[in-house]
């Protein structure tokens, strides 16, 4: 393995200054998934297209694309069309097709370990259950990647997670979505724009 650029250890993404990103909303396709938890991942991207201007189309890889441009650097969105838990191919294989590192790799996806609403980052660590980010990991061969979370909280009672992310917004969380999904937004911007460290600093409490 090539030697780390010894920016990347400080959270800069990418490594070297001026190289594109791709920034991965995690979600299902089809309708029927739109408005479930699992699809959260796919609500930030899609914002952030918007806020660049920028549209999804099908793309040879197998994943929807959007590109576009933010502080002058080239940003690629990226929304896989096969199912959240076998995304990782269509990760690896969008990394390929434009030449990236993986140290340009950020994941926007559903966290069931954060309250609602909460946005958290880091790069690396445990998948926590999410099946989405285990198969990235294994495609990947790495889980040295930066992550956005967003917080949907542990499931009612007994439930079984698996159903929890598939299922639809409460209404008290359907008021607070849209905030949610712009701050969640807002922390993939930072994050491109001035590094793990500071977009950290922005979006984690002092003592958390």
């Amino acid at each position: 393995m090539a030697a780390q650029d010894p920016a990347a250890s400080q959270g800069r993404v990418p490594a070297a200054p001026g190289e594109p990103v791709l920034v991965v909303g995690l979600g299902n396709p089809g309708p029927e998934y739109a408005e479930t938890r699992h699809n959260l991942g796919f609500r930030v991207v899609d914002l952030l297209a918007g806020r660049m201007g920028a549209r999804f189309s099908v793309h040879k890889t197998g994943a929807e694309i959007a590109e576009g441009r933010r502080s002058g650097r080239r940003v690629i969105l990226a929304k896989p069309r096969s199912y959240v838990n076998l995304s990782g191919a269509a990760v690896a294989g969008v990394l390929r097709y434009f030449s990236l590192p993986v140290d340009s790799l950020v994941v926007v996806h559903d966290e069931l370990d954060l309250p609602f609403g909460v946005v958290r980052l880091k790069r690396g660590g445990g998948e926590g259950g999410h099946n989405g980010l285990r198969s990235v990991s294994a495609s990947l061969g790495t889980k040295d990647y930066f992550r956005t979370r967003f917080g949907i909280g542990r499931p009612p009672g007994r439930m079984d997670p698996a159903d929890y992310v598939l299922r639809r917004f409460s209404a008290a969380e359907r008021r607070e979505l849209d905030v949610g999904v712009e701050l969640s937004a807002d922390a993939v911007e930072i994050l491109l724009d001035e590094g793990l460290e500071q977009a950290q600093n922005r979006f984690h409490p002092i003592n958390g």
